[in-house]
């Protein structure tokens, strides 16, 4: 395949300021657009949690690849698995509250998925997934962070790549993928483009 050249751009589909300074900081070159709808609450009980973020992923990627049909588009989506059960971004301090006492002193897995829309039509679309053994967090502690604030937006409540990384014990993966953007999983798939 080759996609990726002077009159083709990668674009970004994401408004997340770590998925742009991920690629930044990787030296990949890209446009990054809004998608213009937000994501659709997925209720399908038949989705795996890795089916699940590549189906929010592709919706992503579709929905901007729709206007910029010559390009190729990139989009991603985190989530946070717990014994079978997604947790994605919390809605209010409550459910950060709650998030955070659940993951709390558990191993559990993050999973983005990452969808790429080819200008022929064709898509590429998988996930990564890194488990994360996360230290014990007291009320007080679930408390001041949710006060600062740093949960908001992010799947599973938690920043690793903030203050949050006080509470992870280990990392058995790609912490990049933690962040919201598997570096690692995006170049191979766009070597394939190249």
């Amino acid at each position: 395949m080759r996609y990726l050249g002077k009159t083709t751009r990668l674009v970004l589909a994401s408004s997340s300021p770590r998925r742009r300074a991920l690629l930044d900081e990787a030296g990949i070159e890209y446009t990054p657009v809004d998608p213009p709808a937000d994501e659709p609450q997925l209720t399908d009980a038949s989705l795996t949690p890795c089916e699940h973020a590549e189906a929010l992923a592709y919706y992503k990627a579709r929905t901007v690849a729709d206007d910029r049909p010559g390009d190729v588009i990139l989009a991603a989506d985190t989530i946070c698995e717990l014994e079978g059960q997604i947790l994605g971004k919390a809605d209010s301090r409550g459910a950060a509250r709650a998030m955070l006492g659940r993951l709390s002193g558990t191993d559990h897995r993050v999973i983005t998925g990452v969808a790429i829309c080819l200008p022929d039509g064709q898509r590429l679309i998988t996930s990564a997934v890194t488990g994360i053994k996360m230290r014990r967090i007291t009320p007080p502690q679930i408390e001041a962070y949710v006060n600062s604030g740093e949960w908001v937006g992010k799947a599973g409540a938690y920043a690793i790549q903030e203050t949050a990384d006080r509470y992870v014990q280990a990392v058995d993966g790609s912490f990049s993928n933690v962040v919201g953007l598997p570096v690692e999983l995006v170049r191979e798939l766009l070597s394939a483009c190249e």
